[in-house]
């Protein structure tokens, strides 16, 4: 099938003089996550996971993916014709750097330009221009082979009460036109679609487990323009837009209105985000800056009323977590629990709790070697037994109308080795620590890395994926501007300063192939922690109240100050999470929280 789809797409590429065809993960809006529609890479390839590029040649295909995904793209991608190469790994080229040595003079690479950013654009148009050859990004080919294609999402709009947002879209607004006129924009483009969704205080259902709107937005400094379905929208909440001045357009007519903006004008957009479509839009005479989206860090900087909604939240989420882990080590091994039925029953427990509204992420629940994969999401077809031995990973989250949550614990179910108790205390040791930091002002998560690492690396061991990401207040759980990570990424939205309100995750893992793997994972919330010697300080306060695995731990590899950190976090849990469970439940919270 996947030969057959590939093979398809070659007879189009011969047909439009295009030696390569480039297809990378994104929608129109540059989405980490993306609606059915804009599977296309998945449809290509057969990897399922949330990231990774494939590029198309005559006589091969290669798919670029990072190190969550390693493990899951050989195993999907088996026999199909793609070759994965391993993002970041030491003699893998880039796809920059194999574009660089493959393409002649007088070659044509071609792409969807709504899914390629118009920096990306800018970059393989001038990496190839160096080759003699071009870039082409008019063509949707494997739209054009994809028969059964599903139609674009156009789900319900339904607006964020003030309550849970804590700042109107007027008041937004004015604050992102402020920004504007600083900056003296005479025009904002914006198409992230969780910018879109926290500035307008909207949200839909037009990604899964991900509550946005598909649409673009256009602000100047008298109007703002909303380009979506207009199915969608409720008579009401398009008289409510309307009336805070926000006026509703088609999804298409974006391009069009952009080639009628007055010529000269100074039009704010961040290029790493719109598309490379829209950018050939504009005037030719329109100057461009490019810049962070203006919406970036008050996104990410949750207010006063979004924190404290979050804290709640968390309540729910963990008192959810917490039954769960108590039924899971009841039961296993005296009844059939399987990845997917354990990931069901949690989701019943979660929807036990008031103002739930769904997982905010497909769960993650992983038995045994496929916790190796730490992205793995069980199938029916990979769906296996939970037995009374070894590991069980559950990397899980819920939308609530008070915030989104995202946790991930390691469970023990019965028997471990001396290794797997080393490694789950290393691990939990270097979670400990991040969460405990204190630090000065002005400091990245690449200044805090090291302390979730250490304890691995004082065991020649690591994990390949990030420390820590940024969440969304009812939206995504992965956002920017802040993120924990040993090495800087080259998109400077992903690098930011740690700033007060910033609600980030704490999760270091370890992972063995074809045996188990382990991650522990909080929501931290990031807080002012005084001011000395003319210095700031910052440090983080954990959201997330669930127990971690005591049968799992070994004190003795635990400093003295590592042990006070998880007695006094258990301690709080109890606290916390008890009211909310029945007597047989509290009892085990009880046993599960004693200080060691």
């Amino acid at each position: 099938m996947i030969q057959e789809r590939l093979q398809a797409l070659r007879e189009k590429m011969k047909e439009n003089n295009m030696q390569a065809y480039l297809v990378p993960t994104d929608d129109f809006h540059g989405s980490e996550y993306v609606g059915e529609y804009f599977k296309c890479r998945q449809y290509l390839t057969g990897f399922t996971g949330s990231a990774g590029t494939v590029l198309v040649l005559p006589d091969m295909a290669g798919l670029w993916t990072d190190g969550r995904y390693f493990i899951q793209a050989e195993r999907q991608m088996k026999g199909n014709g793609v070759t994965l190469f391993r993002m970041r790994e030491p003699g893998v080229p880039t796809l920059h750097e194999f574009l660089k040595e493959h393409m002649e003079e007088g070659q044509c690479l071609g792409f969807d330009g709504r899914t390629v950013s118009a920096a990306e654009a800018e970059r393989l148009t001038e990496l190839l221009k160096a080759k003699g050859a071009r870039t082409n990004g008019e063509k949707d080919l494997v739209g054009e082979i994809w028969k059964d294609r599903p139609s674009l999402p156009n789900e319900p709009v339904w607006e964020l009460e003030l309550r849970w947002a804590g700042e109107s879209r007027q008041e937004k607004c004015q604050r992102i036109r402020a920004e504007m006129e600083k900056k003296g924009a005479d025009a904002f483009l914006l198409t992230s679609l969780e910018d879109i969704a926290w500035l307008l205080n909207l949200r839909g259902n037009d990604i899964h487990c991900c509550p946005v709107v598909l649409s673009y937005l256009l602000m100047t400094r008298e109007e703002i323009r909303l380009f979506a379905g207009k199915a969608a929208f409720s008579e009401k909440i398009t008289d409510d837009l309307k009336k805070d001045g926000v006026t509703l357009y088609g999804y298409e007519e974006i391009y069009g209105q952009l080639q009628t903006l007055p010529g000269g004008w100074k039009v704010l957009l961040n290029k790493e985000k719109v598309n490379a479509r829209l950018l050939e839009c504009l005037p030719e005479d329109a100057e461009i800056l490019d810049q962070s989206n203006l919406t970036l860090l008050p996104k990410a900087i949750k207010n006063k009323t979004e924190v404290e909604n979050e804290k709640i939240a968390h309540i729910k989420d963990g008192t959810a977590v917490t039954k769960f882990i108590y039924w899971l080590k009841k039961n296993v091994g005296r009844m059939t629990i399987t990845e997917l039925s354990a990931a069901r029953k949690l989701e019943a427990f979660r929807r036990e709790q008031e103002h739930f509204l769904g997982n905010s992420f497909d769960p993650i629940i992983s038995y045994g070697e496929h916790a190796a994969m730490n992205h793995y999401s069980a199938t029916p077809k990979t769906d296996v037994p939970i037995r009374p031995e070894g590991f069980v990973l559950a990397d899980t989250g819920g939308h609530y109308l008070e915030g989104s949550t995202d946790i991930t614990r390691t469970i023990a179910m019965g028997a471990l080795t001396q290794e797997q108790k080393t490694y789950f205390t290393a691990v939990l040791r270097g979670h400990l620590n991040l969460g405990a930091a204190k630090f000065r002002y002005g400091c990245r998560g690449i200044n805090l890395d090291y302390l979730a690492r250490s304890p691995l690396w004082e065991l020649d061991a690591d994990f390949n994926h990030g420390t820590g990401h940024g969440v969304g207040y009812l939206l995504s759980v992965h956002e920017g501007p802040n993120g924990i990570r040993w090495k800087l990424l080259q998109d400077k939205d992903e690098n930011g300063v740690l700033e007060p309100g910033m609600i980030t995750s704490n999760e270091p893992g370890y992972y063995v192939e074809g045996e188990y793997g382990i991650r522990h994972e909080n929501l931290m919330v990031c807080k002012e922690a005084g001011e000395k010697n003319q210095m700031k300080f910052l440090c983080f306060e954990d959201l997330t109240m669930a127990p971690f695995d005591r049968e799992a731990i070994l004190p003795e590899l635990m400093t003295d100050k590592e042990r006070e950190l998880l007695n006094r976090y258990h301690a709080r849990v109890y606290e916390t999470i008890a009211p909310h469970l029945d007597e047989e439940e509290r009892e085990w919270l009880w046993e599960a929280t004693q200080a060691i």
